[in-house]
């Protein structure tokens, strides 16, 4: 049993491969030191107090982010693409989930600080600054 668990998750383990500027709606996540060019969405209200994915609560009013790869504690400067501003956050949570080229959600304070809260979804590039 332990066998057949080890080969299914083997097959769907895949290695992240980083995204070179210009390459939007890539799912793999970036390395320390490299970029990823796609959409972020942001979320708080209800998500407000849950526990995130690290095992933290949630506080919408940090700046942190979930993102499917980096690990957590990951430092990321996202600069929204139709304004130029940039917001650091850290990696405390795992998504986005919806797919079609989203790679980051970000805290309702971070969205704020980039002008995106009434857009909800906006054009970005993330720059890894800090991995553990």
């Amino acid at each position: 049993m332990l066998a057949l668990a080890l080969l299914v998750a083997a097959c769907g383990a895949s290695t992240p491969r980083p995204v070179e500027p210009g390459q939007e709606h890539e799912q793999a996540g970036p390395g320390r030191g490299r970029a990823q060019e796609g959409l972020a969405t942001w979320y708080g209200g209800r998500f407000n107090g849950r526990k995130t994915a690290s095992g933290e609560r949630f506080n919408e009013n940090a700046f942190t982010a979930a993102h499917r790869t980096l690990p957590f504690g990951s430092k990321v400067r996202v600069i929204n693409k139709r304004n130029g501003r940039s917001v650091q956050v850290r990696i405390n949570d795992r998504g986005p989930y919806g797919g079609h080229g989203h790679i980051i959600d970000l805290s309702k304070a971070a969205a704020r600080s980039l002008d995106m809260l009434s857009d909800g979804i906006v054009p970005v590039r993330l720059e890894v600054l800090w991995t553990p």
